[in-house]
């Protein structure tokens, strides 16, 4: 998932609960994406992404990754604490997926989707991680968590967006382990459309993607103001 990109290491544990049973569900595929240090997501190319210069983003594919769920519902990642962007404080995205097909060459792809959020991170352990390289080097403004406005959305339902957390070492640079546990409806079926595809020719922008905007599910709106889902 990490590919090349540097930043504090970051492993985080989704747990998958059916609302209907509060049992762990087995059977879903996460799936979570996030920007690098600087802000920058893979695949896209778009204002407030960054460096919406460099034109061969659209075929990148770091900080993007599926992993079932085990028996215990768990899901594990292992990444790098998330940047940030303009008008977003730092968060990763989170789908569900049910009932699809896992492809040869390590893809997936079909089924439903049952679960769209964002899960996100205390104040001060962002600050924490603003303060080592290359973080230090983004030049864009950070967005507390209190002027994001998914972060309030999500707060409003009586969910729980924020990750808990634990140092692994001594030190911020030796990395983080966060874990969250989240409820999904098993009966709902979400149509997603993401801002590009990623073919075998490479990456192409999908032409109703509403320009790469957006701190909400990416479902191809552009919400006021916030930058690439």
């Amino acid at each position: 998932m990490t590919e090349s990109e540097e930043g504090v290491p970051f492993i985080l544990d989704t747990q998958v609960i059916d609302m209907a049973t509060c049992e762990p569900v087995t059977t879903a595929m996460v799936e979570i994406w996030h920007c690098n240090s600087t802000g920058v997501y893979s695949g896209i190319v778009a204002s407030g992404n960054g460096d919406s210069s460099d034109a061969s983003n659209i075929n990148a594919t770091f900080l993007r990754a599926l992993q079932p769920t085990d028996s215990e519902g768990v899901a594990q990642f292992i990444s790098i604490f998330p940047g940030h962007y303009t008008s977003r404080a730092p968060h990763i995205h989170v789908l569900a997926h049910f009932n699809g097909t896992t492809f040869e060459n390590g893809t997936y792809g079909g089924g439903v989707v049952s679960h769209v959020g964002q899960i996100f991170f205390d104040q001060d352990l962002i600050t924490a991680v603003e303060l080592t390289a290359p973080y230090n080097t983004n030049t864009q403004e950070l967005t507390l968590n209190s002027a994001d406005q998914i972060l309030a959305e999500e707060s409003a339902t009586n969910s729980d967006p924020v990750v808990n957390y634990t140092l692994i070492g001594d030190d911020i640079s030796e990395g983080v382990f966060a874990w969250v546990a989240f409820g999904i409806d098993m009966t709902s079926s979400q149509t997603i459309s993401g801002a590009a595809s990623l073919t075998v020719d490479g990456g192409v922008a999908n032409a109703n993607s509403g320009g790469g905007g957006g701190g909400s599910p990416p479902n191809g709106t552009a919400p006021t103001g916030a930058p690439p889902s």
